[in-house]
Parts: structure tokens; sequence; C-alpha cells
């Protein structure tokens, strides 16, 4: 295998927008400046046989090798279809166990985990289908663990929902070929997440018919809620401490996009207000007015946010928050975590997600 390189990522106020995105979906930024951590790889995980989803002789023989796929640091060409698969920072794994293949090593979930395993309950329930008691997961939270990746032995890395760096990106192709996004940090739609994870597997036929498949869950479970079909919706992230501003997922941010496919539109107000280049829009409270059509607002607290926005003299002046529409997903829970969705979160977490837009909705309508 081999991995050729170019130099041409699109920036955009990078800072800024994995301020946004790890606090608001708890995504694992690596830090190339940080030391390696010293954990050994977990040699049985290591070991443990790659499962993959039962495929036609037609699909199997579809993918020629070498493959080229090109990505926001250059291209990577893959040999040979791999075998050990890694995976690092937030939900590409859950892609590859959705596709039945068990990663060699993954790293740890660091938001929403209710216990020590690093291990979010879809990722646990899929593990466990497979046969997988004790994975191998990369504690990665302060810095990828470079030796740890490295000593699981991988043919390819996947990193398609990320946020490595240039560096991040030559030290990792020292290890094995990667698949990092396609043009920004934090910045790839659940379906690009899915077909180019699944390229770097050599299972692009298998990851095509995920996405057709987890398309048709969307639109199955949300056409039973036409309480929300068509009204104006908006991903919101405020600081409890700090009612002055708000930051708005856009569409391009993956938690935006899924609100529109749930059928729902992102507000004209806002609209106007988004650079062609960002995905979110930093709104001061003087300026909230630009909420006016929002019919509901989608947010990440606890049960005293909604009351603490009402109260608030500018705040609570807008009409979704004024009449309650307003989703408050409990912060560092599983839920708050399917924001940034993947095939497995979906499927774990919408009926719940559809249930708590629809009561914001119903109060649209009174």
């Amino acid at each position: 295998m081999k991995d050729s390189q170019k130099y041409s990522i699109k920036t955009i106020a990078v800072s800024a927008i994995l301020a946004i995105a790890l606090v608001g979906c708890g995504a694992q930024e690596s830090d190339s400046t940080s030391t390696a951590n010293e954990a050994p790889a977990n040699s049985s995980a290591a070991e443990a046989p790659q499962t993959e989803t039962p495929v036609t002789e037609e699909d199997a023989d579809a993918t020629q090798y070498p493959i080229t796929i090109k990505h926001a640091f250059g291209e990577t060409t893959i040999e040979s279809k791999p075998e050990r698969v890694a995976t690092i920072q937030w939900g590409n794994h859950d892609v590859a166990l959705a596709l039945g293949v068990v990663p060699v090593g993954f790293s740890a979930a660091n938001y929403g985990v209710q216990d020590d395993s690093g291990l979010l309950p879809w990722t646990k329930e899929k593990l466990d289908e497979l046969g997988v008691t004790n994975p191998n997961v990369y504690q990665d939270t302060d810095g990828l663990d470079f030796e740890a990746i490295s000593d699981s032995a991988p043919d390819v890395i996947l990193a398609t929902y990320s946020g490595i760096t240039q560096e991040d990106y030559d030290t990792l192709s020292q290890i094995a070929p990667v698949i990092p996004y396609q043009e920004t940090a934090w910045v790839t739609t659940w379906q690009d997440q899915v077909l180019y994870n699944a390229m770097g597997m050599g299972m692009q036929a298998e990851g095509e018919k995920l996405i057709e498949d987890t398309e048709n869950l969307i639109k199955e479970k949300s056409s039973a809620y036409p309480d929300i079909q068509g009204k104006t919706a908006a991903f919101v992230y405020i600081t409890p401490t700090d009612l002055s501003q708000l930051s708005v997922y856009a569409p391009g941010d993956p938690r935006g996009d899924f609100l529109m496919e749930l059928g729902m539109t992102f507000p004209e107000g806002l609209a106007s207000l988004v650079s062609e280049d960002s995905f979110y829009l930093q709104l001061s409270a003087e300026n909230a007015d630009a909420l006016k059509d929002t019919d509901i607002i989608v947010t990440y607290g606890d049960e005293n946010l909604l009351s603490a926005l009402q109260a608030d003299p500018l705040l609570g002046k807008v009409p979704a928050i004024e009449r309650g529409s307003v989703v408050v997903i409990g912060d560092n829970t599983p839920l708050a975590a399917a924001g940034n969705p993947n095939p497995l979160s979906i499927a774990s977490t919408i009926d719940e997600y559809l249930e708590l837009i629809d009561a914001s909705a119903k109060k649209v309508n009174e």
C-alpha cells in the first residue's frame, strides 16, 4: 500500500469551528504536540476476526485494486483489500461495525458515555451482536495515541469524520494509509462518512446500501410525525452561564443537516446571515430577532435551561422560546452524542429524538 499527498485543505476559521464542534458533540480533537500514551494495544481484540455483511459475488468483484481516494490532504492509494481496519476520533468505528467489520482498534467516545467503557450504547450493542467482548479502545482524548494505533497493526485507518491536522495525517500515514475528511475538519455528512469509510475498506457497494437503508429508515420514522414536516428548525448551542450569544449550526453541519432530513427546513432569517464558507453562525442576543421565523429550536442543556431562556430580557422574546418550542437534549447523554449521526446512532435514537421534536412542533400549532 502507498499514500501520496497533496497539500490543499480548505480553511474556514478552524479554531472557532473546532471549538464549537468539540463543545457540541464531544468529538475528539487530536493534539499532534501531545506525547502519545503508552497503553499497549489489546492483543486479543487486535486479533478479532473481521466479519463482513454478506455480499454477492458481483459486489465482491466490483472493487478493483489499487484504489485511490481523494481528500483534504491529497489522495490515498490502497493496493489491496484491507484485512485490519482501525478507526480514530468520532463515530468512524460505528460505520465499520454497521458494515459488519470489527476494527482492530478505535477511539474511545469522550461525550455521552455513561460509564468508563468509552462505548456509546449503540456501539456496545453492535459489538455484542458481533460477539466482541474485549474491543481494543484507544484512550486518546488528550491526543492521538500513535503508539497504540501502530501496535494494532492496521492496513487502513479511517478518519472521515475527524479533526486531524496535516501533522497528524503525516504521522498516521507512516503507520497505514489514511482516509480523512474530504474538505474541512468535523464537517462530514453521515452519508459521506459511510461512503468514504466504506470505500477505504473496499466495501463501496455495501456502504451505498447502508446509506439507502438508513435514509429509508429516516423517511419511514419521520413520516409518522406530520406535525414536524415543513416546520423551520435550528440546532443551537447555548452556554447557560452566558446568554449574551448563541451559536447556530447551519446546513453543512451534521446536526443541522439531520433536522432537514427529518422533514424540517432551515429558517430564512438565519439562512440570510450564514456565509457560504461556514457551517455555523455566531449570533448575539441583541440580534435574536433573526430567530423570529424559527419554529423549533434544538439545543443541549438541562431542565433549567428553558426557564432561564424565557426569563432573559432578549432571548425570552424569541417566539420559539416564549412558547416553549425548544427541544432541550440532556447534555452529555447518548442522545446528545447522537446529534452527530451515523447509521448505528440513528437507528438507536431516532424514535426518542422524533418524540421530543414532535412535542415542540405541537406547541407551534397551538
